[in-house]
Parts: structure tokens; sequence; C-alpha cells
């Protein structure tokens, strides 16, 4: 499996089974917006930072609300959470999706605003790789994260909705939450993973180039 990192909580999965794309965002944000190629298209709430669908290939499977769905062996859970720390009430539904591919579980946690229920923790499971808002402001911050990330307890943990060069969205950098984590982080261009590469014992923190 492959897995790329575009900015944001964007992030394409390729998997034998197919290819997912995650959190498309518009070019307005600042930074240069994925091609939209993929089988699989998933939306985790309504915001154009991540839900730039526009250019979708018209035979895409585009999810963009909690259930449970499948297309071409890959299974997918959407499990509903909110944007901010008070329902929903400021910044509205956020959905967390869980993919199976590969034999490896992966969540995407989306925007999420807040820590999770037990009845979330419950719904999402056992979680190989584990795809995290850490930049603040919008979503859960650094502190917050790790939090979530213990209640999780992945083996492979990603960081995302942080700032990076370009964008024009104030959110903190990265290095705040890899300094809250207390993890050496492994910088990568691209991640390739597979079953038995995942690591068996302590979490490991995958940051990537951009």
């Amino acid at each position: 499996m492959n897995i790329s990192w575009y900015g944001q909580s964007c992030f394409r999965i390729e998997a034998k089974e197919g290819s997912i794309l995650i959190d498309p965002f518009a070019k307005e944000i600042g930074l240069r917006p994925a091609r939209i190629k993929d089988d699989v298209i998933t939306v985790s709430h309504q915001h154009r930072d991540h839900n730039a669908i526009d250019d979708a290939n018209p035979e895409a499977f585009i999810i963009q609300n909690p259930g449970e769905y499948e297309k071409q062996g890959i299974a997918i859970r959407g499990i509903a959470s909110f944007h901010d720390a008070k329902e929903g009430t400021e910044r509205g539904p956020n959905t967390i999706y869980v993919y199976k591919a590969e034999e490896m579980t992966i969540a995407h946690l989306g925007d999420l605003g807040h820590v999770l229920t037990d009845a979330q923790v419950e719904a999402i499971g056992d979680i190989d790789i584990l795809m995290i808002p850490v930049g603040g402001m919008y979503t859960i911050d650094a502190k917050t994260a790790v939090e979530v990330i213990g209640q999780i307890e992945p083996k492979v943990i990603i960081p995302m909705h942080y700032k990076v060069p370009g964008l024009g969205i104030p959110v903190d950098g990265v290095e705040k939450f890899v300094k809250e984590l207390g993890l050496d982080a492994e910088k990568v261009d691209k991640y390739k993973i597979s079953k038995k590469l995942l690591p068996a014992e302590e979490m490991k923190l995958v940051v990537f180039n951009i």
C-alpha cells in the first residue's frame, strides 16, 4: 500500500483493491490540489478545503455521510462526530472514516474537534494507521490529539491539518504536536506500508514532507 499526502487532510491511499482519495481541497487554500482519478472518494464535511469533488470521475464512488460502504473489496465505515467541542453548534458535523484494505485498517478523523466518546472509540475499533488533525484553531490541537491517540492506540500515527508552506489557513505547525507526543518522526515523501511491516509493539510516528 502507498499513502500520499497533499496537505490539509487530503490523502491518497493506493491499495491492491483500488485507489481512495480523502478530503480533496480547492486550490483557493494556497496548495496544489490532487488530481482526482480515484475509485473511491470520501468527504469528512462540507467545507471547501475538504470537499472539492467537482472534477471527480462520474463513475467514482463518493461517500459524504456516516454509514457502511463497500467498493471493490474496500470496506469503509463512516462514524458521526463533530467539527467542534460543542456538538457541532460552532462548525457542524464531521465524519470519521475507517477503511479496510490489504488486511490493514486505517482511520481518518477528518476535522475532529473533540475528544472521542466511548461509543466512537468502540465504533472505530482496532486501528493500524491513524490520520489525525493536530493544528488546532479549527480542529483538535496538539495536546488533545495526543489524548485521542491514547484512546485509539494505533500502530502508526500520521498527523495532518497543520501549517505547511503556502497554506493560507491559520493553524499550528506540526512541531508542537511532535514535541507533545514525544516520539521521533520518520519523515517521508510517500509512505509504503504492508501488514507485515506494521510495528509490533511501540507506536510509530510518520510525518510527510511537502
